[in-house]
C-alpha cells in the first residue's frame, strides 16, 4: 500500500495567487494568475478571449497542463457555451502541442468536482491535461515516496510556451 506523500506547501498554493502577481487581496489561484502581466511568472502559456492554458506548478507529470475559463466560475454546468467551447479547444490544442514537443504515449485528461472528488480549487472550473510515457512511473514513488519531475518547470514552459505562440 502506497504511503500518502505530505505536501503541506501546496495548500499556501492553492490557497493564494502568485505573490508576485497578486493584488493584495484573498481571491481565487487562478483569477490571481490571470491578472497577472508576467506570463512566465504566472506560467500562463496561452491566453484567449474565454479560457487559458497553464502548467501546474505542482505537476503530476513533467508537461502537466490545465486549462481554465477566464470567468470564476465554479460550477461546470454554470459555464457559458463559448466557455465550453473554448476549453474543449484549448484541451485539444494542449494535448497537440504536448505531443508535438515532447511525444507522449498518452495522456490523462480530467476535471475534478468538489473537495471530495479531489479538487485542489474548488471554486473555479479547470480541466487537467497530464502527458504519459511508457515507463513514466519509477521505483521512486514506492521506495522513496517521491515522485521524480524530469525537466525544470521553466524549460518546460519556454518549449511549449513557443508552440503556442504558434495558437494566435
Amino acid at each position: 500500500m502506497p504511503k500518502p506523500l505530505w505536501a503541506p506547501w501546496r495548500m499556501a498554493y492553492i490557497r493564494a495567487a502568485s505573490k508576485e502577481c497578486a493584488s493584495g487581496r484573498t481571491e481565487c489561484l487562478f483569477c490571481g494568475l490571470l491578472k497577472c502581466a508576467d506570463d512566465e511568472a504566472a506560467l500562463i502559456l496561452h491566453r484567449d478571449r474565454h479560457a487559458f492554458v497553464v502548467m501546474n506548478r505542482f505537476p503530476y507529470n513533467n508537461g502537466h497542463l490545465m486549462v481554465v475559463p477566464n470567468r470564476h466560475v465554479g460550477d461546470y454546468e454554470r459555464l457559458r457555451p463559448e466557455e465550453g467551447r473554448e476549453m474543449h479547444r484549448l484541451v485539444q490544442a494542449s494535448m497537440r502541442t504536448l505531443r508535438l514537443a515532447f511525444k507522449p504515449a498518452g495522456y490523462n485528461v480530467g476535471m475534478n468536482f468538489g473537495r471530495v472528488a479531489g479538487a485542489g480549487v474548488v471554486d473555479h472550473v479547470h480541466a487537467h491535461i497530464v502527458p504519459r510515457w511508457l515507463g513514466d512511473v519509477n521505483y521512486m514513488p514506492l521506495l522513496a515516496e517521491t515522485k521524480v519531475i524530469g525537466e525544470h518547470l521553466l524549460d518546460t514552459y519556454r518549449q511549449l510556451r513557443k508552440r503556442f505562440r504558434r495558437l494566435r
